[in-house]
C-alpha cells in the first residue's frame, strides 16, 4: 500500500478515526473525574558508597559498589522496612484499615501486618538518581499529608533496618569469634603449662629473647672472652658477666607489673609471666649459690677461674643439654603460635563489638519528604494529548483492519492491484448535467418581470 492509498483510506474512514479519538477522550475524562487524585512524595538518602567504613576501613568499589546499591534499593520495598512503617504510623490499630482487611479476598492468607506492608510496598518506588549516589524513595497516596508521612516513615524505617542488620551481623560475628577466643585461650594455657612443666623438670629455661638461659649465658661468656681479662677484686668477686637469671628476672618482674596493671590478673600473658617469674627465682638462686662456691674456691687458690675455663664448661653444659634445649624451643614455638591465634581472635572480637556499638550505617538522610504543589494525577496536560494520540492510533488501526476486510477501489492504484493488469487510460468524470442554482432560478425571475423585459426589448 502506497502513501496515497493509505491517505485515501484514512480520508474515507475519517469518521471512524474521529469516533475512536472521541471515545478515548471521553474515557480519559471519566477516569480523571472518577478516580481520586494521586500525590507523590519524595524522600532521599545519600549512600556513602565511596567513603571508607569508619570501623572496618573498607569501601565497596566496582561490582561490589553496584551490588551494594541494588541491595539498598531492594531493601526499601522489603517487608522488613514496610512492616516498620505500619508500626511507626499506628496503622495496626486503624479501624478503617481493620475493616478493609476483614473484607479482603478469601484467598488472601496474609496476616494484618503483612497485608498493610503489601499496600505500602505496592505504592512505593525506590531508585538511584542518575549519575549520583542519592537513593530516591517515592510514595503515592490520595492526600499530600499521607504521602509525606509515609515517605518520611519509609526513610526512617529504612535507616533503622539498615542499622539493625549491621548490628545483628556484627554481634553474630563477635559471638563466633568469642567462641574461637575461648578455644584459643585453652590451647594457649595448655601450651604455657607444658612449657613451664618442661622447664621445671629439666632445668632449662627460655628467656624473653626466645633463647634459653644457658645459651644466653654462653653468649655472654663468649663476649667476655673476646675482651681483655679483668682482675679479681679483693672481695673475691669476679668481674665476669652478671647472672643471666637475675637479669631475666628483673625484666620479667617489670613486665609483670605493667601487664597486671593493664590486662588484669587473669590474662594469659600475666599468668605466663608469673610462671616464668617463679622459674627464674629458682634458677637465680641456683646461680647465686654456684657463684658463691666459685668465689670461695677462688679465695682458697691463688687466682679465680679464668673466663676461658668458664666458657669451656658452659659449652659442655649447652652441648649436654642440646636435646632438652631443642625440645624447649619447640614448645616455645608452639606457645607463640597459640598466643598469636588468641591475640587475633581477641582483636576480632573487639573490632566486631565496636562495630555493633557504633551507630554507623553509611547512609545520610537528606531532609524531610517533599510533596509537589499539584497532584500528579489527574494531569490534564498529559492526559488529553495522550488520549488524542491513543485515539488516533486506535482509529487508524481499526480503519486499516476495516479496509482489509472490505476492500474498495478508491483510485487507479487500487484498480491495478485488483485486476492484476496494467491501466491503459483514465477517463475523466463527465461534467455535471444538473443545472446550477442560478440556472434553476432564472425562469422564475423571467416570469416575475416578463412584461418589463419584453417592453425593453
Amino acid at each position: 500500500m502506497s502513501i496515497i492509498q493509505f491517505l485515501r483510506v484514512l480520508w474515507a474512514r475519517r469518521l471512524l478515526i474521529l469516533g475512536a479519538v472521541g471515545f478515548c477522550l471521553l474515557g480519559v475524562v471519566i477516569v480523571g473525574l472518577v478516580l481520586p487524585p494521586q500525590w507523590k512524595a519524595d524522600s532521599r538518602v545519600m549512600l556513602d558508597v565511596m567513603k571508607p567504613d569508619p570501623v572496618t576501613g573498607l569501601a565497596p568499589s566496582g561490582p561490589a559498589s553496584r551490588g551494594y546499591v541494588q541491595t539498598q534499593t531492594a531493601l526499601i520495598t522489603d517487608y522488613a522496612v514496610a512492616g516498620r512503617v505500619a508500626d511507626q504510623l499506628g496503622w495496626m490499630s486503624d479501624p478503617a484499615l481493620i475493616q478493609q482487611y476483614q473484607n479482603r479476598d478469601a484467598g488472601d492468607k496474609r496476616d494484618f501486618r503483612r497485608w498493610i506492608a503489601g499496600r505500602v510496598i505496592g505504592n512505593t518506588v525506590a531508585s538511584v538518581l542518575p549519575q549520583s549516589n542519592v537513593l530516591d524513595i517515592n510514595y503515592t497516596a490520595t492526600t499530600p499529608d499521607t504521602a509525606k508521612a509515609v515517605a518520611d516513615a519509609l526513610r526512617n524505617a529504612y535507616l533503622d533496618a539498615s542499622l539493625s542488620f549491621r548490628r545483628d551481623d556484627a554481634n553474630r560475628n563477635a559471638e563466633w569469634y568469642t567462641g574461637q577466643q575461648a578455644k584459643a585461650r585453652q590451647a594457649l594455657d595448655a601450651a604455657q603449662a607444658a612449657l613451664v612443666a618442661y622447664e621445671r623438670s629439666n632445668g632449662v629455661f627460655m628467656g624473653d629473647d626466645k633463647i634459653d638461659l644457658e645459651s644466653a649465658r654462653l653468649k655472654q661468656l663468649a663476649q667476655s672472652a673476646a675482651q681483655p681479662p679483668s682482675p679479681v677484686s679483693a672481695g673475691g668477686s669476679s668481674g665476669g658477666p652478671a647472672s643471666s637469671a637475675r637479669v631475666q628476672l628483673s625484666t620479667v618482674e617489670s613486665q609483670l607489673a605493667a601487664s597486671t596493671r593493664n590486662l588484669g590478673p587473669n590474662h594469659p600473658d600475666v599468668v605466663a609471666l608469673q610462671s616464668k617469674r617463679t622459674s627464674l627465682i629458682a634458677l637465680a638462686a641456683e646461680e647465686t649459690a654456684a657463684n658463691a662456691q666459685a668465689r670461695a674456691a677462688a679465695g682458697r687458690s691463688s687466682g679465680g677461674p679464668s673466663v676461658e675455663s668458664m666458657l669451656a664448661a658452659q659449652k659442655a653444659k649447652v652441648l649436654a643439654q642440646g636435646d632438652k634445649i631443642g625440645r624447649l624451643a619447640q614448645l616455645q614455638s608452639e606457645l607463640d603460635v597459640r598466643k598469636a591465634a588468641f591475640d587475633k581472635a581477641t582483636e576480632k572480637v573487639a573490632s566486631f563489638r565496636e562495630e555493633a556499638a557504633a551507630p554507623v550505617t553509611g547512609l545520610t538522610p537528606l531532609g524531610s519528604a517533599v510533596v509537589p504543589a499539584a497532584a500528579t494525577f489527574p494531569n490534564w496536560l498529559l492526559l488529553i494529548p495522550g488520549a488524542i494520540v491513543l485515539g488516533l492510533g486506535v482509529g487508524v488501526a481499526v480503519a486499516i483492519l476495516a479496509e482489509m476486510f472490505g476492500r474498495r477501489v478508491r483510485g487507479v492504484e487500487d484498480l491495478g492491484v485488483a485486476l492484476e493488469a496494467p491501466v491503459l487510460a483514465v477517463i475523466a468524470a463527465p461534467a455535471s448535467t444538473r443545472p446550477s442554482v442560478f440556472a434553476r432560478a432564472l425562469p422564475r425571475l423571467r416570469r416575475r418581470g416578463g412584461g418589463q423585459l419584453t417592453a425593453s426589448a
